[in-house]
């Protein structure tokens, strides 16, 4: 018995180590290949100025948790979100929510990525969000917390900027204003390979 517990538990710290190999923890700026239905994105990630929020993100990648999601709320000239719902308009497991990064440096500018959260500034768990404008009114300042910027887009923003004009309408099911009229689909989200 207990050489079963032993091999249990070595099996299970193989596994951690796995997962820590496979969202690369020593690459500082670790790119991600986003398919949508739409085309493709790839974001690299900054992982010196949100080390947090950066391994929160690869940990949903690397287990095929954003493949076949929605992006759910799209404002022009603000915001396209995704991550949190599947097709079905349901909502998604979610890990334990994360310390609030948005202190690091990084500006909401135009091409960022970013986590959505509620008003509890570290409530952010798995939806995450794109800049479509410069949304500096979303870094923190003295008396408030931010949204955590933790990358950009560097291939495929000709697709974002295509993704924030499409038709949106308050959806019943939702209840929530600024979804797609037609579901914008992130058929998966891969981790590449470091350079």
């Amino acid at each position: 018995m207990k050489w079963i517990i032993a091999a249990l538990m070595l099996g299970m710290s193989n596994m951690t180590l796995a997962a820590k190999v496979d969202i690369q923890p020593d690459n500082l700026y670790p790119q991600v290949e986003m398919h949508t239905t739409m085309g493709k994105i790839v974001v690299e990630l900054d992982r010196t100025r949100a080390p947090i929020t950066v391994d929160n993100f690869l940990t949903y990648v690397v287990k095929g948790d954003y493949d076949n999601t929605i992006f759910h709320r799209i404002i022009p000239e603000f915001v396209v979100q995704g991550g949190g719902l599947n097709p079905k308009l349901e909502e998604l497991p979610e890990s334990a929510p994360i310390v609030n990064e948005s202190g690091n440096g990084l500006s909401n500018a135009f091409g960022t990525i970013a986590m959505a959260r509620e008003n509890n500034p570290h409530s952010a768990t798995r939806q995450f969000y794109f800049n479509v404008a410069d949304n500096t009114k979303l870094d923190p300042s003295k008396r408030r917390w931010g949204y955590a910027v933790f990358g950009e887009v560097v291939e495929g923003r000709e697709i974002l900027e295509a993704m924030a004009v499409v038709p949106t309408e308050h959806n019943s099911k939702l209840n929530w204003p600024d979804v797609p009229v037609t579901q914008i689909v992130l058929k998966s989200a891969k981790l590449l390979p470091r350079k």
